[in-house]
């Protein structure tokens, strides 16, 4: 996702939809949408007991410092990340430029099914996002150079001394 991307009601909606579909295909408890800033964009899924907002925020610092590392292995980036533990794991997928979408799964699944649902749905996210930028170039009006004129005069009336 592009840094002045932004994504409305119909969006989320649409994004909302295809996470839900992942959770039920790949037999996941939820799936997460961050920011690479580590800002929480939806969640579907069994989130109500964790705390999403502390997760996206360490989801994305995760990610930042294995693109370091894969830096300094001569990688550009590891694109998809997955952290084992003893009943939960979590796949970790980037989406597009900005966006890292997770998965939290259980030994009901396997990392092959989750990790299938996740590359199909990083395929819709990531034209959801196109979408939603064209959308916005569409409709976003340039400035005038009337009204840059009359706001540089208007701010010269201010600052003068």
């Amino acid at each position: 996702m592009d840094e002045n991307l932004i994504l409305y009601e119909e969006e989320i909606s649409r994004i909302d939809k295809v996470l839900s579909r992942l959770i039920k295909g790949a037999e996941a408890k939820c799936a997460l949408l961050v920011d690479k800033d580590g800002h929480l964009i939806t969640r579907q899924g069994f989130t109500h007991s964790l705390d999403t907002t502390a997760l996206a925020a360490l989801l994305a610092g995760s990610f930042a410092s294995t693109r370091e590392i894969a830096r300094l292995v001569g990688e550009p980036e590891f694109s998809v990340l997955f952290h084992q533990g003893k009943r939960d794991h979590i796949h970790i997928s980037l989406v597009g430029e900005r966006t890292i979408l997770v998965v939290i799964f259980d030994d009901r699944t396997t990392i092959g099914m989750v990790r299938l649902y996740a590359k199909e749905v990083g395929d819709e996210l990531a034209l959801i996002f196109r979408e939603a930028k064209e959308k916005a170039k569409k409709s976003a009006k340039p400035i005038s150079s009337d009204f840059s004129h009359q706001a540089e005069s208007r701010l010269d009336d201010i600052f003068k001394d």
